[in-house]
């Protein structure tokens, strides 16, 4: 058989079996679609750990709880000194009844309204210093990891200001500046963003020179976006985690300056402050639920933003997800 009858009895059976598609705009984009989503994937993966949904629901009813009660029915002022009628003497060191659910202080107030009011306080004191130590870390530690000009200058200001023991730095600003919220948070926020830096340069400097990154610099790519773009989206679950942290952190630093005698004025309830009074009286067996209401606010809120920070971090990594 010819070449020629060989070519023409195959293009034959290639006309009857197959033909030539043509392109479908719509028709490629459905073949390379994918439905995956990268917070939807955190969500799900969260979801699973029980525990940790646990908390999550109990951070969100002590919160919400906390800002409504001032404004529930019957609520007490948390700095009202209240009155025995019979005797026209303070209701000094009343034990846990239905009236006062927990108790009253060594001058009469109510327990029950000062533990939320000071849990406010406390809470958003933690909620701004945790805020501004991960803006100014993230911003600073980015920086200086990523920009090789000022990681000697940016070094040597951390060397100066981490060579200070935080705690003296904290008692010289609050001994200084008028005890008030305002001075406790501008104190914990002058060395509260080191630790968030540093952890974010080491970070930084682990992932700079991967190939993506450099592919992104020969092609021209802004400083500003690499970082925003390439490097803080790969730290996004550490980053949360250090944040969830930094909030009890603060507050775990207001309750020991209150400790102390430097923290908040006795006027302005606050975690610190009632955790401190009822340490005055903790050796007396009918008065230490001074101690344990507060004590126990203070651990729940901690071992919830605990557990929560480490979840989500495990979560945001995107080797876990499904």
């Amino acid at each position: 058989m010819s070449n020629t009858k060989i070519k023409k009895l195959s293009d034959g059976i290639n006309k009857s079996l197959f033909e030539f598609a043509s392109y479908n705009d719509s028709a490629a984009k459905r073949a390379g679609y994918s439905n995956y989503s990268y917070w939807r994937s955190t969500v799900q993966v969260f979801a699973k750990n029980k525990m940790a949904l646990f908390f999550l629901i109990l951070m969100m009813v002590l919160l919400t709880f906390t800002f409504i009660q001032p404004y529930l029915p019957n609520q007490n002022s948390p700095t009202k000194i209240h009155i025995d009628e019979n005797t026209n003497m303070q209701l000094r060191n009343s034990s846990p009844d239905s009236k006062f659910w927990f108790g009253t202080n060594s001058i009469g107030q109510d327990l029950w309204a000062r533990i939320w009011s000071g849990t406010r306080i406390s809470l958003m004191i933690g909620f701004l210093v945790g805020l501004w130590e991960a803006f100014i870390g993230i911003i600073i530690g980015a920086l200086w990891g990523y920009v090789r000009k000022l990681d000697r200058i940016i070094t040597e200001i951390y060397n100066v200001i981490d060579n200070i023991p935080t705690t003296i730095i904290l008692v010289l600003l609050t001994y200084i500046m008028r005890p008030s919220i305002g001075t406790l948070i501008f104190a914990m926020c002058m060395t509260g963003w080191l630790g968030m830096a540093r952890f974010v340069r080491n970070q930084i400097v682990i992932i700079r020179d991967r190939e993506y990154n450099l592919a992104s610099r020969c092609l021209g790519t802004p400083t500003n976006r690499i970082i925003t773009k390439n490097l803080l989206p790969y730290l996004v679950s550490v980053i949360m985690l250090r944040m969830a942290l930094a909030i009890p952190a603060a507050i775990g630093s207001e309750v020991f300056l209150t400790y102390i005698g430097l923290g908040l004025p006795v006027s302005i309830p606050s975690l610190g402050n009632l955790i401190n009074e009822g340490r005055a009286v903790m050796m007396v067996p009918s008065l230490r639920y001074q101690l344990i209401f507060p004590a126990i606010v203070l651990s729940l809120i901690t071992i919830s933003f605990y557990v929560i920070g480490n979840v989500f971090a495990d979560a945001a990594d995107p080797r876990n997800h499904v």
